[in-house]
């Protein structure tokens, strides 16, 4: 019986959330984006998720001309979906309204062209297409159990190694992607000014000022402070209040 009522909690939950969701793209149709992000932003306290989700909050954000959350929400629906064009386009015309023109110093060298590929998809895609490869494999070796002729078996026994091998870049570079978000740890600045300081004290001088919408990436945190790192590879720290991490 519990069971039972878990299920419908759960399909109540999710129906409630594709509510939400429909209501707030009618409602930003309607240029209502105060109450549209009110939706969306309650489909996310229900635990749900998606690329789709974070482009329109950040579409209403950056309608409403609130720098910070726009950028960030289109940053997280990138992490989601990182070959969408128009969510990377959004997002840049998004960054433009920062005021911080900090330069990005450019990776070169094999991690860059590893980091490029693992980066193509989120680490829970390249999961579920190491799932989907798993099942034609099966396949695949279905095939060749029950091919009657020495040729059927040798084609499916190819099949099967470039599958596998599939299989095995899919597991790689998902766990890769993982554990590169977990370490980068990007964040964005979220304070209209924020000032980097040389060490973790508010007696200690300023060394940066920072403006909303601005990217960093945090490398360790002590008491109410947060170490970071910009683009262009100056650190410093920063309140924890300042930012908000992706």
């Amino acid at each position: 019986m519990k069971k039972y009522i878990i299920i419908l909690i759960l399909i109540f939950q999710f129906s409630s959330a594709q509510t939400a969701f429909e209501k707030g793209n009618q409602l930003y149709q309607k240029e209502n984006y105060t109450e549209a992000i009110n939706n969306y932003e309650s489909v996310l306290a229900s635990g749900k998720h998606s690329a789709d989700l974070y482009f329109n909050l950040g579409n209403c954000y950056y309608k409403l001309h609130k720098v910070a959350p726009a950028v960030y929400n289109y940053e997280k629906a990138v992490q989601l979906n990182p070959n969408d064009d128009e969510i990377r386009t959004n997002l840049d015309f998004a960054r433009k309204m920062t005021i911080d023109d900090i330069k990005v110093v450019p990776k070169v060298g094999f991690s860059k062209w590893i980091e490029d590929f693992t980066s193509s998809y989120y680490y829970d895609t390249w999961a579920w297409i190491a799932v989907v490869l798993a099942f034609v494999f099966l396949t695949f070796f279905a095939g060749y159990y029950l091919s009657g002729t020495a040729f059927k078996k040798r084609i499916f026994f190819s099949g099967m190694f470039f599958i596998f091998l599939g299989i095995v870049i899919s597991v790689a570079s998902g766990i890769y992607e993982k554990n590169r978000i977990s370490s980068e740890k990007p964040a964005i600045i979220f304070a209209e000014t924020a000032s980097v300081k040389g060490e973790p004290k508010a007696t200690s001088p300023e060394t940066i000022l920072l403006h909303e919408g601005t990217k960093v990436y945090v490398l360790e945190s002590i008491a109410n402070w947060k170490k970071i790192q910009l683009t262009d590879e100056t650190t410093g720290w920063i309140s924890e209040d300042a930012l908000k991490e992706l």
